[in-house]
């Protein structure tokens, strides 16, 4: 037995019956106008306008504005520092440091009481550059032994002056290790000259500059620290034992 559903009437709307469904498929649209955004009045950039035609015409050209600034930037620029004065870099007093070991018997103490590392840093350079052009790669080995050395100096003398005169820092000890490194700087230049199979030139001439390294260095520790005459002695060995192992490193 099929079963009823009561279905409630359909009633349209008037207009002669017509399916609104259809009609509506029928029913052209018609085209709005794009979306516009608010822009202030008072916009004088042309690439944030959006409507080009009604951009208001601005008082100057733009590129106007920047050469202005440029040129007051520029005078600014005058006025500041040289860039190796910023970074604490002098090469007249790097010069006047280094000429200064050139004479053993003879150093100038009061060029190396502004102690720096930018000597020092060019020599360790240098000192890796020659030893590498004689086939060995040392950057490691000389730049731990430069800082094992500083601290091994600063140790001893500051043990050996005592409390009263014990005035040496540790960046002016690694800076006047550092500026007598010239010697054997030098001493590795002319190994590169010298054959590989005579070791006898070079232990001679390692010991001329070792020498030369260790009177120079012991002078300077001397001057720039209070106390240190007394201590000239272990002072003088403690830098001959430094700037020979350098001197050995370019031997062997």
């Amino acid at each position: 037995m099929a079963k009823q559903f009561n279905v409630p009437p359909v009633v349209f709307p008037s207009g002669g019956g017509v399916n609104p469904t259809v009609g509506n498929v029928n029913q052209r649209r018609v085209p709005t106008a794009p979306f516009q955004p608010s822009r202030p009045p008072s916009s004088s950039i042309p690439f944030m306008a959006f409507d080009i035609g009604s951009v208001p015409p601005s008082s100057g050209p733009v590129g106007g504005t920047i050469s202005t600034s440029a040129s007051s930037g520029s005078g600014s620029f005058d006025d500041e520092e040289p860039l190796l004065d910023e970074l604490g870099i002098h090469p007249e007093q790097i010069w006047h440091k280094t000429r200064s070991i050139l004479n053993p018997f003879r150093v100038n103490p009061t060029a190396h009481k502004d102690s720096d590392l930018s000597g020092p840093i060019f020599l360790y350079l240098c000192f890796c550059l020659f030893q590498l052009l004689g086939g060995k790669i040392q950057f490691g080995i000389i730049l731990g032994w430069i800082v094992v050395s500083s601290i091994f100096l600063y140790i001893v003398f500051n043990m050996l002056a005592g409390r009263n005169y014990g005035n040496l820092d540790l960046h002016t000890c690694t800076s006047v290790v550092g500026y007598c490194l010239l010697p054997v700087v030098l001493f590795s230049a002319a190994s590169l000259f010298i054959p590989q199979g005579s070791s006898v030139p070079k232990f001679a001439l390692a010991g001329v500059f070792v020498l030369w390294a260790s009177r120079a260095c012991t002078n300077l520790m001397v001057t720039l620290a209070d106390g240190g005459e007394e201590h000239r002695g272990l002072i003088a060995y403690s830098c001959f034992l430094i700037y020979a192992l350098f001197s050995l490193i370019v031997i062997f």
